[in-house]
């Protein structure tokens, strides 16, 4: 299928595209590359902004960034679609794309995997939205580390798109064990997570297979 561009560059401002659970989910994209000394180069698919490769020059300014993206009039290194990365075999130590494989429809969720896959020589780094009603829990007492706990209700939900998510973790057709079923075809699950600061988001810090 060919995408096109959903969102106008306006949509990344900052009071209404970072929230304070965005800013989280921020930190953590940071963290899988700063804890890793091994990514040298990462590409990120569907950047949308500069923020994470402005934390990275921050903090280690020795990572090569790239940026694709389908949006040429936010000006990425490169511009594609992840269904087709227009770029060498084992080009990156590491490709990241943070709440960006849900903007394609699920059959090509696969595809997409297997061409960020191809493109990197080690990691990949994902996350997806994940949609079903959650409580959590966090506590501090002093002298002890912030305790926290979340859980949350199966909600099988239809999902109907709306100009922007073809599809989310927690819909009908879409559970977590779907996910992780495809992911384990191509990858080693490292991590998969969501953000007690942001548990609208699943990360996924995955090791490509041979």
């Amino acid at each position: 299928m060919d995408y096109s561009q959903q969102v106008s560059k306006k949509h990344y401002s900052f009071l209404g595209y970072y929230n304070k659970m965005r800013w989280m989910s921020f930190w953590y994209q940071t963290k899988a590359v700063v804890e890793r000394p091994d990514i040298g180069t990462i590409l990120d698919v569907g950047a949308g902004t500069d923020f994470l490769q402005t934390l990275l020059s921050a903090h280690r300014p020795e990572v090569v960034y790239e940026s694709l993206d389908i949006a040429a009039d936010l000006r990425p290194d490169h511009v594609g679609s992840v269904t087709a990365i227009p770029l060498p075999d084992a080009s990156f130590d590491a490709v990241s794309a943070f709440q960006v494989l849900e903007h394609i429809e699920f059959s090509d969720f696969e595809t997409a995997l297997v061409e960020m896959k191809r493109v990197s020589k080690k990691y990949v780094f994902i996350s997806l939205p994940y949609r079903a009603p959650t409580f959590d829990w966090q506590c501090k007492v002093p002298g002890f580390k912030r305790m926290s706990f979340y859980f949350r209700v199966p909600w099988y939900r239809k999902h109907t798109f709306q100009g922007q998510h073809y599809w989310e973790i927690g819909k009908k057709g879409y559970s977590e064990k779907t996910i992780a079923q495809i992911l384990e075809k191509h990858f080693v699950i490292i991590e998969s997570f969501s953000p007690i600061e942001n548990l609208y988001h699943q990360f996924y810090i995955l090791e490509k297979k041979a």
